[in-house]
């Protein structure tokens, strides 16, 4: 299969998916739910700290992880403009 194929099969699963789920925030609450306690675990992979310091912290460490995405984003955005342009990324 052509990347472009691919691609098709995979929106055409989603679209099915998403046209039989009843309550779309149900369906993804498991997953929402080990991505946050990911963070969790990175703050305080001992539970040491109290609840409350621990989600503090990770709320800290979750906002860095999407900063860093930004941040990643941006650069990529900057490339790409910067290689249209044919220049260099400074």
């Amino acid at each position: 299969m052509t990347p472009e194929q691919r691609r098709l099969r995979a929106q055409i699963a989603v679209h099915s998916l998403w046209a039989k789920v009843d309550d779309p925030s149900a369906h993804t609450a498991l997953a929402r739910s080990a991505f946050l306690d990911r963070f969790e675990r990175e703050v305080d992979p001992e539970r040491t700290l109290t609840p409350e310091e621990r989600a503090h912290r990770a709320e800290h460490a979750r906002r860095a992880y999407f900063k860093r995405l930004a941040l990643a984003s941006s650069r990529a955005r900057s490339a790409k403009a910067a290689a249209r342009r044919g220049g260099e990324v400074a």
